[in-house]
């Protein structure tokens, strides 16, 4: 597991509220206009307490919208290949499509993301017992994750698009070990790429993976599925499941239906994998954040999104279980209408010998970065 120094959280600034929309409607980009790089306005409330949403704007043609509510990332626009400004992700206008518990769209992921076989490992001859949130399993934190809780935002300079969040999870919370206290950075740079750091420290031994759970749709239209998008994984190996949860072995991609090492349509093997891709991919970037780790690319829009990690692993996901029950900007949310990639460790590690390690102790500092990049081809 990396390690680096925590960044210190700053002290949350006083600024003034502007009106701005993480609007879903196609505008036309004709000139640059200037823009407060960051925008807050009242989101509504939670637990007695005030939500926020925050726009950060890099003038450079992306407008991000995060909430202070599972420190979620609602909105993110980007123009196509003919100027039209669009969604790229699935999120909703208002907060109460996210309080409804929707599964996961934009959040930060934690204690653990991804599944831990029947809620339990065992630690230093000790064995722990968290929520079984997914059938008989735990999944991305349990029942209450870091994807429904505040997070406390501070803003350190406003003519900059970045924010820093902090949530300190306490001791037994959601059976996990330890008190542990989470930072996480977002800085949208002019290259419109969006970079997230995540810092953590703990007083107890604990597992810890953490993530953001995006589910991207390039077209902007979600009446068109992810299926006809090409996807690149940097990765020769995969690690199998049985009933979402991982056999422990490690396996090579080639011949398989999980070899993305070049662009291949999502839709073209996917008839091959029971249930649609939900699988960890075993990245070749070795932690290298200059490497490439995982690329989509939308023909129809040009656009093309590119990720890169310190992490070992990707979970992608291709929208297997979204049913149209959900409705996004007046758009249903049907099967395989979003896609996630997921930087993150493996899941199961802590019951996994031969994965790396996830667990994180007194006097460690965690440390991992993401950069989420999108372009015109």
């Amino acid at each position: 597991m990396k390690t680096k120094k925590i960044i210190p959280f700053l002290a949350i600034a006083t600024m003034s509220t502007f009106l701005f929309s993480c609007q879903s409607e196609q505008t036309k980009t004709k000139e640059k206009v200037s823009h407060n790089a960051v925008q807050v306005k009242d989101w509504g409330s939670y637990e007695g307490q005030t939500v926020y949403s925050y726009q950060l704007d890099n003038g450079n043609g992306s407008k991000i919208c995060i909430s202070n509510y599972g420190g979620t990332i609602t909105s993110w626009l980007f123009p196509d290949k003919q100027g039209d400004t669009t969604q790229v992700i699935i999120g909703f206008d208002s907060l109460s499509g996210y309080l409804a518990h929707p599964p996961y769209f934009g959040a930060l992921i934690g204690r653990y993301a991804n599944r831990i076989a029947k809620g339990k490992f065992t630690l230093d001859g000790k064995q722990y017992q968290l929520a079984t949130n997914d059938g008989a399993n735990h999944l991305h934190g349990g029942n209450v994750g870091f994807d429904k809780v505040l997070w406390k935002v501070s803003v350190p300079d406003s003519t900059k698009p970045e924010l820093v969040l902090n949530y300190i999870s306490k001791d037994g919370e959601e059976g996990y070990p330890g008190e542990v206290n989470v930072t996480v950075h977002y800085i949208l740079d002019k290259d419109n790429a969006l970079k997230i750091t995540y810092d953590a420290t703990t007083t107890k031994a604990t597992p810890i993976n953490l993530t953001n759970h995006a589910y991207f749709n390039l077209s902007g239209d979600l009446s068109k599925t992810i299926l006809s998008d090409f996807l690149m994984i940097n990765a020769d190996n995969y690690t199998p499941v049985v009933a979402q949860i991982p056999t422990g072995k490690i396996v090579p991609v080639k011949g398989t239906p999980f070899d993305f090492t070049t662009p291949t349509a999502i839709g073209a093997r996917i008839a091959q994998v029971p249930g649609g891709y939900d699988h960890n991919f075993v990245l070749n970037t070795n932690g290298d954040i200059h490497k490439l780790a995982a690329s989509i690319s939308d023909t129809s829009t040009g656009r093309l999104l590119e990720v890169y990690t310190t992490e070992p692993g990707i979970q992608f996901y291709s929208g297997n279980f979204l049913d149209g029950s959900l409705t996004a900007r007046g758009q249903k949310i049907n099967k395989y209408t979003g896609v996630t990639l997921e930087t993150q460790h493996f899941p199961d590690s802590p019951n996994q010998k031969n994965f790396p390690n996830t667990i994180l102790r007194p006097g460690e500092k965690f440390h991992q970065e993401a950069i989420y990049k999108l372009s015109l081809k």
